[in-house]
Formats: structure tokens, C-alpha cells, sequence
């Protein structure tokens, strides 16, 4: 499982750029990122983990959109709020995954870090 995204008061880690593959090298199955044409083991290290940390980043900050999104289309002044099930059916999640990161959403929308605390402000 991916490492938490980092909070408000820690600085987020840059990772690798993630560069467009010509539409060639994305048809080859053996092509990723150019990783393949790296000989040395110590640079293809770095770059593999580069890449690796950069998914993982934007992995964790997609899934917390997908919250705020899901507590959004679930807040109660919407006129055209959608149900736990509705989320869960657009997303391909379950209703209780659903619900869970209606949750999520919410607090991330409060600012409240996932173990319950409110964030100290860096200032």
C-alpha cells in the first residue's frame, strides 16, 4: 500500500517527472519510460524508484480528490446529491468503501488529518 500523502505542515516530496511516451514506444509492450534502455544497474535503480515514488504520489493525491469528490456529490444541501450506492456505482467501489471515503472527503475538506487531529498551522 502506498505511503500517506503528506499534510499541510510537512513540505510534499517533488517527485520525478512523469514524461509522455511517443505513441511507437507506448505500442511496444517491452517499453516502459525508457527504463529499458538503462545498462547501468545503479542508474536504472534510481529511475525505477523515482518512478515508483511518483505513482505512489499521485496515486495517494488522486484517491484524495476521489474523496472530496465523493463527499461532495454526497453533501445533504445538494439538490442532486447522490446516495452511498449512487458513489459506489459511478466509482466501481462498494457501498461501504463508499461511504467510507464520503467520510474521508469530509475530513479532508475540514482539514482534519486522517488519525482525528487538526492540523497545526505552520505559520
Amino acid at each position: 500500500m502506498a505511503e500517506p500523502t503528506p499534510r499541510r505542515n510537512e513540505p510534499r516530496l517533488r517527485p520525478a517527472p512523469l514524461l509522455f511516451e511517443p505513441a511507437e514506444a507506448a505500442g511496444d509492450p517491452e517499453h516502459f519510460f525508457d527504463l529499458e534502455s538503462i545498462e547501468d544497474p545503479r542508474t536504472l535503480l534510481t529511475r525505477a524508484t523515482e518512478l515508483t515514488q511518483a505513482f505512489r504520489a499521485a496515486a495517494d493525491r488522486a484517491m484524495e480528490f476521489q474523496a472530496i469528490a465523493a463527499a461532495q456529490l454526497a453533501d445533504p444541501r445538494r439538490f442532486d446529491r447522490l446516495t452511498s450506492a449512487d458513489i459506489a456505482e459511478r466509482a466501481e467501489w462498494t457501498e461501504d468503501y463508499a461511504k467510507r471515503m464520503v467520510e474521508f472527503g469530509r475530513d479532508l475538506m475540514r482539514g482534519v488529518e486522517p488519525d482525528g487531529r487538526t492540523p497545526v498551522d505552520p505559520r
